[in-house]
């Protein structure tokens, strides 16, 4: 295809690879005068994969304001962190031994060390340690101006990549993909860990045995046992080595972990040493919108532009990554872990150490009364005497469980700087392994240990004299509760969120282990704000954005947004109004009313009129029809009455049937057998025209995959997929937004919250089947319900301007039957491009 670019502001250019659309050049346009004015921008572009060439290009306007910047400052930041841990390292050593006996120090191992935690000092107190305290400015690599471009999956960020580095500014921008250690690490015994929080405790834990070991060498020579496993890959060296490649050519993912196995360094460290230098980089938004996560991988929004792609679901990804949830369980376990270590280490732990642990310790035995239990016994035979589901406004539950007159910010702040829970991790794997046990002083003869905890987690036995259990059983165990202080730690720090920002939700169930505390979010303003604050510019795009009311009023306005600031712009689609049929259908073939209510979609008569249906249309549409369900157990109901009434079988002559696995490494193996059978079915002609895909709304197959030319030529929505009101999670943020939000259009907000719900379920489903120019299908919105005003105004425009409204069954019938013969003329042209697009670019699955 010929380049071509489209002029910008003041006379500028936008250079494009191809010839753009007329609908491309306006939305660059409007980008540029979002960026310039330092707007907050929210960019709806239905036009498939293109969408993301195109928001790449303002690289152009950022290429004028950019600053090449020497990397000078990294060296010197890195000794002094390596001499700051080996300094502390010492004095801790130091200091504890001028406070305990003889006889405690000879009772402890060597590498026993490292457990305890240093001399602990809080914000108010002057810092005793010299030395330490440097001008952070000295230390700290300048950061370029830089967009940061966010999206919701890892597949995402690598297309984008791979886009980026086909453009005109492949060549010449520096840019870096950031991602978790499961996407990252290269060292292989790491990774085998499976879980995220594991192969993050394993990582810091090797970077701990790094120091300890330069400082073991240095003061005992030979003399110490063989050294703990340290990671080979973490060398200061190789991994600036590897930076300065990510910086010199661009790297997706796949292409950094390559790199980093080739060079033995570290790719999550040695990308991250490329931020400040970087002028694009890529990332998760859920890395981005965490601000510990954003302080920890060295990201600072100061004065830079944000974009967020896939941001239809920001909302959600806001509230689900602040909400956190701990089972009782976790709580108990936790508890006993600590109050070995405490007991363990009580004469080489200061004062300030003891107290805040001992208010650790109070918190969890709070938290488990709250739940109807008691942390000296086991959790899993604790049964509950009142179950059910409670919500609590913050200051609630801190008074009624007796823990507000501790101060949270505190406590919070201690385990933050202490890294008590990854020190408590490090006990927990020395002492958690089957055939050992905790040594004891002579204050602590009766301590049980704590592989005996762990043993009556499992096997429900008293906590002493618990027998012996395989070593593979135990080990098993030991990693399902190797560190939920951790978990613990976040649930503390969302409880110092504001009174009316969230509620704590009790869940109690069968027994104490079994229930839970969560903390819900009910406003993510609060913590989106310090973004849009701190940015340039913010630009939240997507495919299908609408309806775009709560973004505005969820996100910017609760955040306390300059409405003058924000910024909307919606483009049509590239393709021509006659390649998609949108149709609304009342009612079907005999003439019954469609509307899937809970209280009528589950009558036969319902199900078998959505089976003529389908039935119908599979007689007229060739290639792939895909039909979504609002659930996956209403899809499921609905195939069995189907297979009993032999409609299934009906249905088989025509297409062959695959459902969609609720396994998401099962999804994939579907999708390849889908497109086969559709490419088989068209080459080889007969009666079987292709394949019917059975589908739920907001399972793996409504968002990030494409079913494009004849993958998807038909898109069904069976009925309008409302949330489930009776949630008590819902039900509280409904009550939120009544009580905070004014009414729009005469509309309680709560109303509102749950159309949008419905319809970006919706607008997501039924966006899968058209991706390009030249693609074309026909859309059924199989329920009388979206010919309200409400419900249809909230259908991307570009579906809505088509649409057709369908009282019989028969009219809409006839429609279809039109289209038949220009679907039939292009079938044969298009099949091999469209089995060949699917396998190279359609998969993007999380």
């Amino acid at each position: 295809m010929e380049s071509g670019a489209a002029a910008g502001p003041g006379g500028g250019r936008f250079p494009f690879p191809y010839t753009p659309y007329l609908i491309q050049e306006r939305f660059m346009a409007a980008l540029y005068g979002a960026l310039e004015a330092g707007r907050v921008g929210i960019f709806e572009s239905p036009t498939g994969t293109e969408e993301q060439i195109r928001r790449k290009k303002r690289e152009d306007r950022l290429e004028k304001i950019r600053h090449n910047v020497q990397l000078k400052y990294a060296a010197k930041r890195k000794r002094s962190e390596e001499d700051e841990t080996k300094h502390l390292l010492q004095l801790s050593k130091e200091v504890l031994s001028e406070g305990a006996g003889v006889d405690v120090l000879e009772q402890l191992d060597h590498n026993e060390e490292e457990l305890i935690l240093a001399e602990y000092e809080s914000d108010e107190e002057k810092k005793v340690v010299s030395g330490l305290e440097e001008d952070d400015d000295d230390l700290e690599e300048e950061h370029v101006t830089k967009i940061y471009y966010c999206s919701r999956t890892h597949s995402q960020l690598s297309q984008f990549v791979r886009e980026v580095q086909k453009s005109p500014f492949g060549k010449d921008t520096r840019l870096v993909s950031l991602g978790s250690r499961q996407n990252l690490c290269v060292n292989e015994e790491v990774r085998r860990l499976g879980a995220l929080p594991l192969i993050n405790d394993r990582c810091m834990e090797m970077q701990k045995n790094k120091h300890e070991k330069k400082s073991d060498e240095e003061s005992e020579g030979k003399k110490r046992r063989a050294s703990r496993t340290v990671c080979p890959f973490y060398s200061y060296e190789q991994m600036q080595f590897l930076r300065d490649e990510v910086l010199v050519e661009v790297k997706d993912i796949e292409q950094l972990v390559a790199l980093g196995r080739e060079t033995k360094a570290c790719p999550y460290y040695g990308s991250r040493y490329a931020i400040p230098a970087a002028q694009l980089v890529v990332l998760p938004y859920q890395m981005l919108l965490h601000e510990p996560t954003r302080s920890a991988a060295g990201i600072k929004l100061k004065d830079q532009v944000v974009i967020i792609d896939e941001a239809h679901n920001l909302i959600d990804t806001i509230t689900c990554i602040h909400s956190v949830e701990v089972s009782g369980a976790q709580l108990c376990c936790a508890h006993s872990q600590l109050s070995q270590y405490m007991e363990r280490y009580r004469k080489r732990l200061k004062a300030k150490n003891l107290m805040y642990i001992k208010q650790i310790l109070y918190l969890l035995e709070r938290f488990v009364a709250m739940l109807g239990g008691n942390v000296n016994q086991n959790p899993s035979c604790q049964a509950v005497s009142q179950t059910g589901t409670v919500l609590k406004s913050i200051n609630d539950f801190l008074f009624q469980s007796q823990i507000d007159n501790i101060n949270l910010f505190k406590v919070q702040r201690y385990c933050e700087k202490s890294l008590i829970s990854r020190k408590l991790f490090g006990f927990v794997e020395r002492y958690g392994g089957p055939g050992t046990a905790v040594k004891t002083n002579k204050e602590n003869q009766k301590l049980a240990g704590l592989q005996n905890f762990l043993l009556t987690l499992q096997q429900g036995s008293d906590k002493e004299g618990a027998p012996q259990i395989p070593p593979v059983e135990a080990e098993n165990d030991q990693l399902r509760t190797a560190s939920p202080l951790m978990q613990i730690e976040g649930f503390l720090s969302a409880l110092t969120n504001a009174n009316q920002d969230g509620r704590v939700i009790l869940s109690r169930q069968g027994t104490v282990g079994q229930s839970s505390l969560k903390f819900l979010l009910l406003n993510p303003a609060v913590h989106f704000a310090k973004v849009v604050e701190e940015c340039r510019a913010v630009i939240i795009a997507g495919g299908t954005m609408q309806p775009v009311a709560d973004f505005r009023e969820q996100l910017l306005s609760c955040a306390g947004m300059d409405p003058a600031r924000v910024v909307e712009f919606s483009c049509g689609h590239v393709i021509p109004p006659e390649n998609i049929l949108p149709i609304i259908l009342c009612s079907g073939p005999s003439n019954q009313q469609l509307e899937f209510t809970y209280q009528t979609r589950d009558l036969p008569q319902m199900m078998d009129e959505t089976g003529r249906i389908l039935c119908n249309l599979c007689n007229v549409v060739p290639g792939g029809v895909v039909c979504f369900f609002p659930s996956y157990e209403y899809e499921k109901q609905v195939y069995a009455h189907w297979e009993k009434t032999g409609l299934l079988t009906r249905l088989a002559t025509k297409k062959k049937i695959f459902q969609e696995p609720k396994k998401a490494n099962q999804v994939e193996q579907v999708l390849v057998e889908y497109a086969k059978c559709i490419k088989r079915c068209s080459q080889a002609g007969g009666q079987m025209t292709g394949a019917l895909l059975l589908s739920v709304v907001g399972g793996k197959m409504s968002e990030g995959i494409n079913f494009s030319d004849d993958l998807g030529r038909c898109v069904i929505m069976v009925g309008m997929p409302y949330p489930n009101i009776k949630s008590p999670e819902l039900q509280e943020k409904m009550t939120w937004l009544d009580k905070t939000m004014p009414r729009a259009a005469g509309e309680a907000p709560s109303r509102v919250l749950i159309e949008n719900l419905c319809m970006k379920a919706v607008n997501q489903s039924i966006g899968r089947a058209i991706r390009h120019q030249k693609d074309f299908a026909s859309i059924l919105l199989l329920d009388h319900r979206y010919t309200r005003p409400a419900i249809f105004n909230k259908l991307p425009q570009w579906i809505r301007d088509r649409t057709q409204v369908k009282p019989a069954f028969g009219s809409a019938f006839a429609e279809l039957r039109k289209v038949r013969t220009c679907i039939l003329c292009t079938a044969t042209k298009t099949v091999s491009h469209c089995t060949h697009l699917y396998f190279s670019q359609t998969f993007t699955l999380e």
